[in-house]
């Protein structure tokens, strides 16, 4: 039997959720550890670069990436995208178990209302007309609507990485998830464009002899390494089981607002559909809210460069480890603590 586009666009959609779940805690595991033997990536430090399992996640991130980028391919953006939170399930699951982060009843809560709220929003997604050449998504993303909708994202991610990130990035955890989130939208358009590029490549016609496709994949190379950089700061600042869902709720509700915007999703839908899918992102957000309610923020790291030492005995776990950290703000005062 014959598998649909739609079927193929679902089933990669779900391996990417459950891939890039299981990365969020594997990159937080080597932030941690990194973390212990220089700068904290939330204070500007790069010594996780030098952590192996830092870039497990990484490759594992990488993986659910390209399974990400395929659906993309065969499914509508607004199919794929709300199934992005199977990776809140995993992560917080795991972070439950690896990380200590206590997962309770009402976190556990939180996490089946935000599937289902997926759900609901899946059921009820319209049709996408998908475009037969990158000229035509390109005549799409030059619309008026889309052009305003753009140049208001790149002011926002500019005035949040200049005004608010100094200020607020380490106590306001808005700030690099907006960052990411803007980003990610505009991500999503463009590696739309370039799945179809390869599709029709492949089907034998060549859609990279046109300059829009490379323009196409210029701003998704630019949008996924900000991505990827602002998303790193958010889970070595704030506690992984709030940074997964939060991201979630801000990146699906802005992408499907720009391929909303981009792609005419909602053009023709009935009153009852658009409710039903209303009521699937009210769902979404409440769970987000009690997951929220439930874990505490870490606290941000101390100002100033930190030096700290670990009693380094093998038989012990990184978490069980003795740190002391000095602030050289002032060098006479320093902070233990017990594992």
């Amino acid at each position: 039997m014959a598998v649909s586009d739609n079927t193929r666009g679902l089933i990669l959609a779900l391996m990417s959720g459950l891939f890039i779940g299981t990365s969020f805690i594997l990159k937080k595991k080597g932030l941690l550890r990194a973390a212990a033997a220089g700068t904290r990536a939330g204070v500007g430090g790069y010594t996780y670069l030098l952590e192996p399992l830092w870039w497990v996640g990484m490759i594992t991130m990488f993986l659910g990436e390209v399974a990400n980028f395929v659906a993309y391919i065969y499914a509508p953006a607004i199919l794929v995208t709300p199934l992005g939170a199977l990776t809140i399930i995993v992560s917080a699951v795991l972070a439950h178990l690896m990380l200590k982060e206590r997962l309770g009843r009402m976190g556990i809560l939180g996490c089946v209302s935000c599937v289902v709220g997926s759900v609901i929003i899946v059921i009820h997604a319209p049709q996408e007309h998908s475009p037969n050449s990158v000229e035509e998504v390109w005549n799409l993303a030059s619309q008026p609507e889309f052009l305003i909708y753009a140049g208001a994202t790149l002011s926002l991610i500019l005035v949040l990485i200049l005004h608010f990130e100094p200020l607020y990035g380490q106590t306001n955890i808005l700030v690099y998830l907006g960052i990411c989130s803007l980003s990610g939208a505009i991500t999503v358009m463009s590696i739309k464009a370039v799945g179809i590029a390869i599709k029709l490549t492949l089907q034998g016609i060549n859609q990279f002899i046109y300059g829009q496709t490379w323009c196409f994949v210029a701003v998704a190379i630019v949008c996924v390494i900000t991505q990827l950089n602002y998303l790193n700061k958010a889970l070595d600042t704030f506690n992984t089981a709030i940074v997964s869902p939060i991201y979630y709720v801000m990146f699906t509700t802005l992408t499907i607002t720009a391929s909303a915007i981009m792609f005419k999703d909602w053009s023709g839908q009935n009153a009852s559909s658009i409710t039903s899918e209303i009521c699937g992102f009210i769902t979404v957000v409440s769970g987000t809210i009690i997951l929220h309610s439930t874990k505490e923020v870490e606290p941000p790291a101390p100002l100033g460069s930190i030096i700290t030492w670990y009693d380094g005995d093998p038989m012990k776990g990184l978490e069980e480890a003795q740190f002391i950290a000095l602030n050289s703000s002032d060098p006479f005062e320093a902070r233990v603590n017990g594992g």
